[in-house]
């Protein structure tokens, strides 16, 4: 299991937060919109349980008078008690009403809280800079979210409603059993740190196994995610029985944890129970000598019983309250420290006036490295007039990317200067500089929709006549009306209900919808077959034709008829040509073309 994957699963049960005070002042800053409304919960909840625990003290009322009636040999009094169970039924109607419209309430400012905090945390993924996502694994991401999010929200509306009632509901018991007999009181008090001990033993023992199985389910479900995405490998591999055996071996670890876990927190109630228990032995005989003593009436007595019974719920509740309040503050300590990332500068839109070279860029003495100190690109200098097709070859880690991430302002430069249209960069937002490019990858992106949305997708407020045409122009018109529903088809998880080739086109049509004025071209054609390729070739040259391009490509046939090649290497050009100026060189583009030449040769003779 990875060590993101165990954050986020200890955070999620019950890891405990660093900074709790801190933790646990902001999060309750998220409930002071809702300061009326919370108040009301708490008079609410003073109601219900006063309602609550007036109702055994009248039912002992019930109990003295029909025992005085008999044992005096006087007639009962039916008024009186007729009297008292209107005043219970009254009672238990009250408490319920009350307890439905704090439920009801809670559940509003939960769900608005939780809301709100959703829309932030989505909000601050668009303004985190690309290093950030680069820097974190996509599941912890995911992770903070969803999951954190979930179990704050889980937290709020029950914990936060378990407080405001058990509180109220100790402090309302203990009151009454004063009220009644101090002298019981002080027996039953004598439960209490039992009690209390009890539940701290347990759930401190039993904490520690579900945060143990919680690791051993993140386990077996990112094996069987593996397994199931990499079906095909394993079958071809014949890796079945292994990964059979590595899933029972997981699956019994996950065994014993649960068991443990489970047997652990199934003792608590037992326990609980039998400490309740010795409560009832210990009022029941202590009340009785107090009854023969005349001290106490016999009613009394009844209302200490249900009053001690009444008092282990909330005492079983806090245990579940303490570890939810826990896990909630771990997991609002996560979102937190998502939230207080360091964002991208934000700065109002410039009034740009672009010239006829709208599409030139620039780079003069540019430097950049994703870590201080460790420079990628050193003194890079280009001049890009509009129109021109640029190729950037060189090895994996020679800077190609790392120049398209420029381009792109997903990073900024840590040196130099970087223009487009005579523009500097640092003049316009990113939005500004973003809006000029289109971009096709390798790495195919299309979301769960129609392709229709798909296309439509490079410009705002497409027509049908534009997204269609742009469809024509990427060669993709012809398969899209082969589909059942054509243009409304419905894109599956990762578009596999269609091809990679297919896949590829819909992204170019697309960049050609865009109507972009600088091409980014990632390795566009090295996922698809040989006639989609030259289906791809035609469109990108239509599509080329007075637009500035960049294109990244190891196949050095796809780019002969570029104006210009950059050879890249340990972030410095250190060959640039056209395809005929460079091979004359003898340099380390011909070494390159050489190669894949005879690689070809190779390949038509088997």
């Amino acid at each position: 299991m990875s060590k993101n994957n165990k954050q986020a699963a200890a955070a999620a049960y019950g890891e405990k937060p660093k900074e709790f005070k801190k933790t646990l002042r902001r999060l309750l800053g998220y409930l002071q919109p809702h300061r009326s409304k919370l108040l009301a919960i708490g008079l609410m909840a003073v109601l219900g349980t006063l309602f609550s625990v007036l109702s055994p003290k009248l039912l002992g009322d019930a109990t003295s008078s029909l025992y005085s009636s008999f044992v005096n040999g006087t007639r009962v009094d039916f008024e009186q008690l007729g009297t008292l169970l209107l005043w219970l039924v009254g009672l238990y109607v009250a408490s319920s009403l009350f307890t439905f419209l704090q439920q009801y309430t809670m559940a509003g400012i939960a769900q608005r809280t939780i809301a709100n905090m959703r829309r932030e945390v989505n909000e601050k993924l668009t303004r985190l800079p690309l290093r950030y996502f680069d820097r974190h694994a996509h599941g912890d991401l995911l992770s903070r979210a969803v999951n954190d999010i979930d179990n704050i929200n889980n937290s709020l509306q029950q914990a936060l409603m378990q407080i405001i009632t058990s509180v109220i509901s100790i402090v309302g018991i203990l009151v009454m059993m004063l009220v009644i007999s101090p002298w019981l009181s002080l027996v039953v008090l004598v439960t209490l740190p039992i009690s209390a001990f009890v539940i701290q033993l347990i759930a401190k023992r039993s904490q520690k196994h579900f945060m143990s199985q919680q690791a051993e389910i993140g386990q077996v479900n990112g094996h069987v995610e593996e397994m199931f995405s990499g079906h095909q490998v394993v079958k071809a591999y014949g890796y079945e029985e292994q990964a059979i055996e590595d899933f029972d071996g997981m699956n019994e670890r996950l065994y014993q944890a649960g068991w443990k876990a489970q047997f652990m927190s199934g003792i608590m109630m037992p326990m609980m129970m039998f400490i309740g228990n010795l409560g009832y032995v210990l009022v029941s005989i202590f009340g009785g000598i107090l009854a023969i003593n005349g001290s106490i009436r016999i009613g009394d007595i009844q209302a200490f019983i249900q009053y001690t019974q009444q008092l282990n719920q909330p005492m079983m509740q806090a245990a579940g309250i303490a570890n939810m309040i826990q896990t909630a503050l771990a997991s609002a300590e996560r979102v937190f420290t998502l939230l207080d990332e360091e964002e991208e500068e934000r700065k109002e839109p410039a009034e740009l006036r672009w010239k006829a070279d709208s599409g030139s860029v620039a780079f003069e003495n540019v430097s950049f490295g994703y870590e201080a100190g460790k420079p990628i690109i050193k003194g890079l200098n280009l001049k890009v007039k509009q129109g021109q097709t640029i190729a950037i070859v060189g090895p994996t880690g020679a800077g190609k990317t790392t120049m398209i991430n420029l381009l792109m302002r997903f990073y900024e430069i840590s040196g130099g200067s970087l223009q487009m249209g005579g523009i500097d960069y640092t003049e316009m937002t990113r939005e500004q500089v973003r809006s000029r490019y289109a971009m096709v990858i390798q790495d195919t992106w299309l979301f769960h929709g129609t392709i229709r949305d798909n296309i439509a997708y490079g410009k705002e407020n497409a027509t049908e006549e534009e997204i269609v045409q742009a469809a024509r122009n990427a060669y993709a018109d012809d398969f899209i009306r082969t589909l059942p529903d054509g243009y409304d088809t419905v894109l599956g998880e990762d578009a596999s209900n269609i091809s990679q080739g297919q896949r590829q086109l819909l992204t170019i049509a697309r960049a050609i919808l865009s109507d972009p004025s600088i091409l980014i071209l990632d390795e566009a054609t090295s996922s698809v077959d040989t006639r989609t390729e030259m289906n791809i070739q035609r469109a990108m040259k239509e599509m080329m034709k007075d637009r500035t391009s960049f294109v990244i490509a190891h196949r050095l046939s796809t780019i002969k008829d570029a104006d210009l090649i950059l050879v890249m290497n340990k972030g410095e050009i250190i060959e640039q040509g056209t395809h005929a100026e460079l091979l004359r060189q003898r340099g380390f583009y011909a070494d390159l073309h050489s190669s894949q030449f005879a690689d070809r040769l190779e390949e038509a003779a088997l």
